[in-house]
């Protein structure tokens, strides 16, 4: 699995799979889960019984994270750049809606 993956049309921020699950999709183990979870990239949701329950997004983020530790990131350098990565996006979101394409110039 890789961050670029289509997860289909399930509501993205449901967390509907399980720390097991999620590390089984993304080809990585319940640590890396746990470490990306220490380093605040992602906060998973806790089932009633106090697993841990990943959304679709939180997947995506988790699997960009692991793109960059596999090319040798620490993973806490990971962390912040994916991080910044989504700053930019949802800037960039905001951008569009009010109808500005263009980013700001740099002063």
């Amino acid at each position: 699995m890789t961050a670029d993956d289509s997860f289909g049309r399930l509501d993205d921020d449901y967390p509907a799979y399980t720390m097991g699950r999620a590390a089984e999709m993304l080809g990585t183990t319940p640590g890396f889960l746990r470490a990306i979870g220490e380093a605040r990239l992602i906060t998973p949701l806790r089932s009633k019984g106090g697993h841990r329950r990943y959304s679709r997004y939180q997947l995506r983020i988790a699997a960009r994270a692991r793109e960059l530790v596999d090319h040798g990131t620490p993973i806490e350098a990971a962390c912040r750049i994916v991080i910044l990565e989504e700053a930019q996006r949802i800037n960039a979101e905001h951008r569009r809606a009010a109808g500005s394409p263009n980013p700001p110039a740099a002063a």
